[in-house]
């Protein structure tokens, strides 16, 4: 079989832009990248290339309940009242729906210019509480729909046993989530066998959250290998019941009572003062954040500024999936900055340096770190769109991201193999009948 071969007039690598660049895919190889060729016959041609991002947090089933939130409770809203509907609607479903509204999640993620997802996934028992035949069952469900639709897969089974800090009984709402330490070893064993037909596929662990775990649990989970994600410091409430519980604020206390370095992802670590900011970012772990999500639920905004000063690690996740698009939490990142600084380009530490250069190259590499994987993604932007006009290096990647309208995204490749073409994914029309049929029947 000949190799794919890709041309593109410009293209974003690794050392910075350039100018006539191949990218040739041997089966089952890395791909030969040479810069400054002229294009061939056998070349298929574009005109800009970027590498496709990592959505480091995703919790796919929340698709399926997206808009459905929006109006008004008796009293006032917060996490805590959306957290409540959310546990109901998740009671409606099944491994079919699971896949279902994976697969269209993931779709969507893939024509936004996302290329790998980490599932952080909690649905693991039936509505009922008890065990599937196969207690990886949803797991596997999961895997299956990354396989559909060809997104890359970091599956980041939760292990999750209590409903508050220092060890309380889980509440009935979570009986789909609960575990044991023994029940999760079988869990993450069975998971690693479902994703053995997944080329590239890799598994890590999630304690779900410090309310979630007690601390000889976590120092269990810890010993296991693989990327490590958790919940942490997401609200003020949870600020405040740490302190109740240990007398210290949420990452201060993981940072003083576990390994905490690169191998972890803590997601939106929202809530942090001056200290624990600068302590995370020196310990090299990864802050996963999720903009749309927390500014649907009221989070508060991540202090990015003084992070990136001190050196710290980020990547983007789109969480509850309320809207999947990359851009979008790229530019709401840098916008919560200025709304919450009362001035413009903040992210950008020097003169004349690209906002939307920064935080797609911080997302690029902190998306990696966090969910591991060998990743050959490339995403071309269609230069026809008028936003793109006139645009060299840098200004590509803030045309796309703060300007344009409408979908900039011509075509999505993972490993050479083409899944998005002409913005839409290959399968979209099949995918998209699917879940309508599912959610007909979640909502009747």
């Amino acid at each position: 079989m000949r190799p794919v071969q890709l041309w593109f007039e410009r293209a974003l690598l690794p050392e910075g832009w350039a100018s006539h660049v191949r990218f040739r895919f041997p089966e089952g190889l890395p791909p030969a990248i040479e810069a400054g060729v002229a294009k061939s016959a056998d070349d298929e041609i574009h005109a800009i290339a970027v590498p496709g991002l990592a959505n480091l947090h995703s919790h796919a089933f929340q698709r399926a309940m997206a808009g459905l939130t929006e109006t008004a409770g008796p009293s006032s809203d917060d996490f805590w009242t959306w957290r409540e509907m959310m546990y109901r609607f998740a009671n409606r479903i099944g491994p079919d729906d699971l896949e279902v509204i994976a697969a269209l999640a993931y779709m969507e993620m893939l024509e936004s210019g996302f290329t790998r997802v980490g599932e952080f996934h909690y649905l693991h028992r039936s509505p009922d509480g008890s065990a599937y035949a196969d207690p990886a069952e949803m797991s596997a469900r999961i895997a299956a729909a990354a396989a559909e639709t060809g997104i890359g897969l970091t599956l980041l089974p939760v292990f999750y046993a209590h409903s508050g800090f220092g060890g309380a009984a889980p509440n009935a709402a979570q009986k789909r989530f609960v575990q044991s330490i023994d029940e999760y070893a079988v869990l993450s064993a069975r998971c690693r066998e479902h994703l053995k037909s997944s080329p590239g596929a890799v598994l890590g662990l999630a304690p779900h959250s410090l309310r979630a775990v007690t601390p000889d649990e976590l120092a269990e989970l810890e010993q296991l290998p693989g990327p490590l994600h958790i919940h942490v410091a997401e609200q003020t409430k949870e600020v405040d019941d740490c302190i109740a519980w240990s007398g210290l604020r949420p990452v201060q206390w993981l940072l003083d009572h576990a390994s905490v370095d690169a191998r972890w992802c803590l997601v939106h670590a929202t809530q942090m003062d001056e200290a624990e900011t600068k302590a995370l970012a020196e310990s090299g772990a990864v802050a996963g954040l999720c903009p749309i999500t927390e500014a649907n639920l009221g989070d508060g905004v991540f202090p990015l500024s003084e992070y990136l000063a001190a050196k710290g690690r980020f990547g983007i996740g789109s969480d509850s999936n309320v809207r999947i698009d990359l851009c979008e939490e790229l530019r709401l990142l840098e916008y919560g900055q200025r709304l919450a600084r009362h001035r413009r380009n903040v992210v950008a530490a020097r003169e004349r340096q690209s906002s939307g250069g920064v935080v797609f190259r911080a997302a690029l590499a902190g998306g990696r770190q966090a969910l591991g994987g060998v990743e050959f993604d490339l995403v071309s932007l269609d230069a026809s769109h008028p936003a793109l006009e006139g645009r060299e290096g840098d200004a590509l990647l803030d045309s796309w991201i703060f300007a344009a309208a409408g979908n900039v995204i011509d075509c999505v490749w993972r490993n050479g193999r083409k899944l998005v073409a002409n913005g839409r994914h290959r399968d979209r029309v099949r995918i998209a009948a699917r879940y309508r049929q599912a959610l007909r029947r979640l909502l009747s």
